[in-house]
This record gives C-alpha cells, structure tokens and sequence, in this order.
C-alpha cells in the first residue's frame, strides 16, 4: 500500500479528497474508509496467512526431502565410478606388457671385472712400478 502512495504527490491526494467529497457527499466518507480500512485488513491478513501456509509447506517438505541424506548419498555414486577410474588409470600406468618373444632370453651381460685398488706402496712407487720404464715399453711395441 505504502508503494502506491509513493507516486502520489500532495497537490494529487488533496484533488483525490474533492472528487470523493464531490460525489459521495460529507456523510457518507466515514463508512466509506470504514470500508476501505476493514477491506485492506483483510487483504493483510489473508497475505500473512497465505506466507504462514507458504514457509510451513516449505518447512514439511524440507524434513521430508532429507536433503543432507540425499546430497551425501548422490556424491557416494558420482565418488565410487571416480575411485574406480583411478585404481583403473594407476593399474595401467604400473602395467607392463609380456614381452612378444618370451621364449628367446635376452643376452646375458658380463658383469664387469672388479678393479683391484693399488696398495699404498703401489701408489708410492708411481706407473711405472716394478721395474718398467717408459723406454722398455716403447722398446717392446717396435
């Protein structure tokens, strides 16, 4: 009600009374805003009641929906195909196919001969140890 009376401006509402006062006359106004007040209570009163039924509706049916059982419920399904779906991918990430010529061995390799380390007097006389010399090696490859 408030919102149609925003437009009105006063020069508007004091032309609303003349026409009103012109043609219902002096004594008929009090039972005509009688009428006008007892209709916008009702009105009132019949929009409360029909909010009241609204959120009451509203509230039954939100204990009948059991919406957090539902919403806990939907994301089980759409979780189990997703957990699935990466055991799946992990398993084929770890797969390794049986190789095609399964009855011919792969070649042996030669484990490499381990070093002897030099003893310390070994590493004290130098490369040439034991008596060899630069000369008797180029004397041997001649």
């Amino acid at each position: 009600m408030l919102l149609i009376l925003n437009d009105i401006g006063t020069g508007e509402v004091v032309l609303i009374l003349v026409f009103i006062l012109i043609f219902f006359g002096s004594k008929s106004i009090p039972g005509i805003a009688r009428s006008v007040g007892r209709a916008m209570r009702q009105v009132k009163d019949a929009s409360e009641e029909i909010q009241k039924e609204i959120k009451k509706s509203g509230g039954d049916l939100k204990k009948d929906l059991n919406l957090k059982g539902l919403i806990n419920e939907t994301a089980e399904e759409i979780k189990r195909p997703l957990d699935q779906m990466t055991v799946d991918i992990d398993e084929a990430i770890k797969y390794t196919p049986p190789n095609k010529h399964s009855h011919i061995r792969p070649p042996e390799v030669n484990p490499p001969t381990p070093v002897q380390e030099e003893t310390p007097e070994e590493k004290s006389q130098g490369p040439h140890a034991g008596g060899e010399t630069p000369e008797s090696d180029t004397d041997e490859k001649k």
